[in-house]
């Protein structure tokens, strides 16, 4: 059994990522007062001290411990390292993703410090932002000075602070979506105080509004961590570690994409070229902002170039380049900018539009912008960067890459970093599983997309809705709105990009590439019947992937060709959702939604 610690923004997200399982888990927190959403969580309140948690433990199993409270929640972070300590338990620390430290705020160790410091500065009016918990502390300030704190308005808050002596019409009460920059422009603070307490905190929204008012900010850093807690900044880290170190809590385990580990032996080869040490593991970031860490197994350093390899770990995905070996050089240069070579197993591009130029080697653009990301934040100059992939020629013949015009070797892809794992009958069950949950916690409405990339997309059309309403379906359309019929789910979405949309047109329910692929002659049928200009038919033999279509169609075009392939779409999925209310978004490269049905 697994035991999370909440109360946080990073408590529902562990509790988003536990619930994928399908299996019971923990959840605890303090108060009663946070309002959590979880299908297979086995709630628990109240504190608990030492002794109480490692009795806890003891009773019911527990393997695992997540750490998702607050940074400065600094008593039951040793809570937890004592209790790790004595029943020998790993412990994952579900830590805030913070901006870097920077010279135009106060830094404070402590609140000691922070009354030090605000009384050097000559501070007398003060707003404090730290917390209705933090009132007492800083009592030695305010009954020297004017100081209003911002609490919530809950009666617990309220009576705490009288507690403590602190005068009622000095509290300011927080509401969600409040402006910051308003509380200033009404109390006109001499400075703020807050917390480093990341960007779930709010901190970055604090210091912005501060400082656009010229007032100066005060901030007491987060308190040190046990070194022993393993620290995830996202959702796909605590799974992986949860794998790690749980490994029969998911059926299937989650792996990496070829362009994150190209990311990583890139990483790793600019560090050990520019320290000269060789290198063993290696953090890099995904394109959510989120750290990952992987294994370097080899590095080759010569005086203006160095060699990483790092060895892909598709999980229990059945991908071709499972155990490849993706190996990156990275050589000093004269050109001004970062450049991609070819290497041995990478393919090149020979087609027009993959969205790369022809001639280019095959890596694709989320995997570019990740690494020249990477690489730029250690060097300001040239770089020359080769990706190979040894074998890679052999393995793209069972690939589509010869379809698409993508010689000698494969293509270094990826738009989230993570390989989510593919097995028909898993994977169905597990978008089942997420599906009951959506249920579970209430939504008004089900959004199922292909992925991470529709995802985002789709979130802008409903910012409402909890975390547990947005589901996968990978390839897998026609099953996942039978699970939602089964459910009797009233409403559903349905986000999808043009590569899909054009086979699910055709009727085919499971779109995968292995199943499935574009077919012209359809797509010819479908602009004849939307009435599009003559010349579309020959614009369809020339494509290479379906996303031309947004560039190559005149806006004319477009606007009788899209509708009309969304409407083939919906008749094939509706008839699967008979007591619900069906809505298609089609969603362009942009991210845009110029076309829907419903």
């Amino acid at each position: 059994m697994i035991l999370i610690l909440g109360g946080t923004t990073e408590g529902r997200t562990a509790v988003k990522v536990a619930d994928e399982a399908g299996k019971p888990y923990f959840y605890s927190t303090k108060g009663e007062w946070q309002e959590i959403q979880c299908k297979h969580g086995i709630r628990i309140t109240g504190g608990m001290n030492t002794e109480k948690m490692e009795s806890f433990c003891r009773q019911n199993d527990i393997r695992l411990l997540v750490d998702a409270a607050h940074p400065f929640a600094s008593q039951l972070h040793r809570t937890v390292d004592e209790t790790s300590r004595t029943l020998h338990l790993p412990v994952i620390r579900f830590e805030r993703k913070y901006p870097p430290r920077t010279e135009n705020i106060i830094w404070c160790e402590d609140y000691t410090d922070a009354i030090y410091q605000l009384e050097k500065a000559g501070t007398d009016h003060l707003l404090a932002l730290t917390g209705v918990q933090t009132i007492g502390k800083l009592r030695p300030y305010w009954e020297k000075h004017t100081c209003w704190f911002r609490v919530l308005e809950r009666e617990t808050s309220i009576t705490l602070a009288q507690e403590q002596g602190f005068p009622k019409g000095n509290l300011v009460f927080y509401h969600a979506g409040e402006s910051e920059a308003l509380l200033l422009e009404t109390l006109h603070p001499q400075a703020i105080l807050t917390k480093e307490s990341g960007e779930s905190g709010g901190f970055s929204e604090k210091v912005k509004a501060a400082q656009a008012a010229k007032i100066p900010v005060f901030a007491i850093k987060r308190p040190p961590l046990p070194r022993h807690f393993m620290i995830v900044t996202g959702e796909y880290g605590l799974r992986k570690q949860i794998e790690k170190n749980i490994p029969a809590f998911y059926p299937l385990r989650s792996g990496y994409t070829t362009g994150a580990c190209a990311t990583a032996a890139a990483k790793a080869a600019l560090t050990a070229l520019i320290l000269g040490e060789e290198q063993k593991m290696i953090s890099f970031r995904l394109p959510d902002d989120e750290e990952m860490t992987l294994p370097v197994s080899h590095t080759e350093i010569e005086k203006n170039s160095a060699t990483c390899t790092v060895v892909k770990d598709a999980g229990d995905d059945p991908d071709v380049t499972h155990g490849a070996s993706i190996v990156v050089t990275v050589s000093f240069s004269n050109h001004p900018d970062i450049r991609f070579l070819q290497g041995e197993g990478v393919g090149r591009v020979t087609l027009p539009g993959l969205g790369l130029e022809i001639g280019e080697p095959a890596i694709n653009r989320i995997p570019r912008q990740m690494i020249m990301k990477e690489l730029s934040a250690l060097y300001d100059k040239g770089l020359d960067i080769t990706i190979s992939v040894p074998g890679g020629k052999e393995l793209a013949q069972r690939t589509f890459n010869p379809k698409l015009g993508i010689v000698d070797g494969i293509s270094i892809i990826g738009t989230s970093g993570i390989v989510r794992p593919f097995s028909s009958e898993a994977f169905v069950e597990a978008i089942r599983r997420e599906v009951e949950v959506c249920v579970a916690v209430g939504s008004s409405r089900l959004i199922i997309n292909s992925g991470a990339k529709s995802e985002r997309f789709v979130k802008k059309e409903y910012p409402g809705l909890p975390a547990q309403a947005f589901v996968h379906y990978g390839n897998f359309i026609g099953e996942t709105l039978k699970i939602a019929a089964k459910l009797k789910v009233p409403l559903v979405t349905l986000g999808i990009m043009i590569g899909k949309a054009v086979k699910l047109a055709e009727g085919n329910l499971d779109t995968h590439s292995k199943k499935v692929v574009m077919n012209k002659e359809f797509l010819k049928q479908v602009a004849m019947e939307a009435g599009c200009s003559p010349d579309v038919e020959s614009m369809i033999e020339r494509l290479t992937l379906a996303r031309e279509l947004w560039t190559l169609l005149s806006e004319e075009d477009c606007g009788k060709f899209f509708p009309c392939l969304l409407e083939h779409c919906f008749a094939h999925c509706v008839p699967l959702l008979p007591e619900g209310k069906l809505t298609i978004l089609l969603i362009d490269e942009e991210g845009n939604i110029p076309f829907r049905i419903q």
